[in-house]
């Protein structure tokens, strides 16, 4: 028995030795990340110089002005294969004045959080994003306002929010072979049997873009019948938690890791900012992409090729077609080619699918065909 399931990695084994010839080493990786994450007088240095020029505009009857990295334009933005998403050095900024009313009150609110941050990295004490926004409602309006200042904040001082002492909840789950030690000696257990198993045992990482896939795997005890493994889902749109951890699974194990997405416009998008990064958080992406990833399923040709039932696939809104047509011109495709194919199938053939789609073929085809089928055959694009 343990001998055919050896032999059910064989291509996953393949696959990772192919990773490592073709990444750096994984000092080169700690070195990135060591890079962007600056000491903690090095973040009150940087706002004490930012309040030292407000300080002497006002001094010489000036009006104060902040400086703020434009995170929204493709113009900032460069593609490396190796690192994904990245912001260009010489950037281009938007300007917030003091004297203006179109921006005084963002200008208010960058001040405000700035004031918080530095409490907090001197104190060497931690607040959520929600902290801040309940201690100051009236100022911030919105959770959404104090979430994209924060980030702002966090490109403009060139510091990880972790380093600014800023956290987020966290939505994603994990499961599988692996157990963790949190940073405060907390030891975090994974795995949903008894079984002994160490961490470094996984041979692969599987991200489900769903909550309900992920649901479905774990009722199917998926990491039980395909061990070792490890699941991870960041329940949509990943949150930076979700994607810090993909990225430290990567850093520390370096296997191969496979996303599993609905075969539409918007799964596609999530896959790409796990793997590439995206645009409003390229100035993180040294410590937070993985170009390593892999598209498992559920891919376009999969609905011709496994004959999936009429009935449980869905016409393309004019919406999927605009944010499919937008993702075939991000600057990462040329680099993909083997997905870009796959994309053009979805927009000649004008319907997207669910993964829960595969149940209208068997209830279990899922976990019992698909999946080990592709781990076993070398399914990934």
């Amino acid at each position: 028995m343990e001998a055919h399931r050896l032999q059910d990695f064989t291509e996953i084994d393949k696959l990772r030795l192919q990773l490592l010839n073709n990444s750096k080493d994984a000092t080169s990786f700690h070195h990135l990340e060591a890079e962007v994450c600056p000491s903690s007088r090095d973040i009150l240095n940087r706002i004490e110089d930012i309040i030292l020029g407000i300080v002497t505009s006002l001094s010489q009857d000036e009006a104060p002005v902040l400086k703020l990295p434009n995170r929204s334009s493709w113009a900032n933005i460069s593609f490396d294969s190796t690192v994904g998403l990245q912001m260009n050095s010489g950037h281009s900024v938007t300007a917030l004045r003091s004297d203006s009313p179109s921006s005084v009150n963002k200008f208010a609110q960058v001040l405000k959080i700035l004031s918080v941050i530095y409490r907090l990295v001197q104190s060497n004490t931690y607040a959520t994003k929600r902290d801040i926004y309940y201690n100051n409602t009236q100022l911030f309006g919105s959770q959404a306002t104090v979430d994209s200042i924060v980030d702002d904040i966090s490109c403009m001082l060139r510091a990880p929010r972790r380093s600014l002492h800023v956290l987020a909840t966290s939505k994603g789950l994990i499961s599988g072979d692996l157990c963790y030690m949190e940073e405060d000696g907390m030891r975090i257990d994974c795995r949903s049997s008894s079984a002994v198993n160490i961490v470094s045992s996984a041979k692969f990482i599987i991200i489900v873009e769903k909550d309900a896939t992920f649901q479905r795997l774990m009722d199917d005890d998926f990491c039980t019948k395909l061990p070792p493994c490890v699941i991870i889902t960041g329940k949509g749109v990943p949150d930076m938690n979700s994607r810090l951890m993909v990225r430290k699974l990567w850093d520390t194990l370096h296997v191969p890791i496979f996303a599993l997405v609905d075969s539409d416009p918007h799964g596609i998008e999530i896959m790409c900012i796990y793997k590439y990064g995206s645009m409003a958080m390229s100035f993180e992406a040294h410590s937070l992409t993985v170009p390593s990833v892999m598209w498992l399923g559920l891919l376009p040709s999969d609905l011709q090729r496994l004959q999936v039932p009429s009935d449980v696939l869905i016409p393309l809104t004019k919406n999927d077609e605009k944010k499919l047509s937008s993702l075939l011109q991000r600057p990462y495709l040329t680099d993909q080619p083997d997905w870009q194919k796959e994309m053009e199938v979805m927009q000649r053939t004008k319907v997207k699918a669910e993964i829960q789609s595969l149940a209208a073929i068997s209830p279990d085809f899922l976990t019992n065909i698909y999946l080990p089928n592709k781990l076993r055959y070398g399914g990934w694009v």
